[in-house]
């Protein structure tokens, strides 16, 4: 693995882990209002084709990082457009 594979292992790890606090915030309260559904479309296309774009260049942190994200933005997604359960 070169220093460079590394470098893009170590950034992708971070930004990934960046979403842990939003995603566990969200679980936690049972709500992502606060969060802009456009972003939400905006960026998940975004990461999509990162995605797409990692596996044709087959870039490791690439896939990973993005893939990953993709499956946290979807739990975000799930928690602001599934309906409430009255408590």
């Amino acid at each position: 693995m070169s220093a460079f594979e590394i470098v893009g292992l170590v950034a992708a790890l971070l930004t990934t882990a960046s979403f842990l606090p939003q995603v566990a915030h969200s679980w936690r309260s049972g709500s992502a209002r606060d969060i802009s559904a456009a972003w939400l479309l905006l960026f998940g296309a975004g990461i999509a084709l990162w995605f797409v774009y990692g596996l044709a260049i087959a870039a490791l942190p690439v896939i990973l990082a993005n893939g990953i994200t993709f499956l946290l933005l979807l739990v975000i997604a799930w928690i602001k457009f599934m309906p409430r359960r009255p408590a």
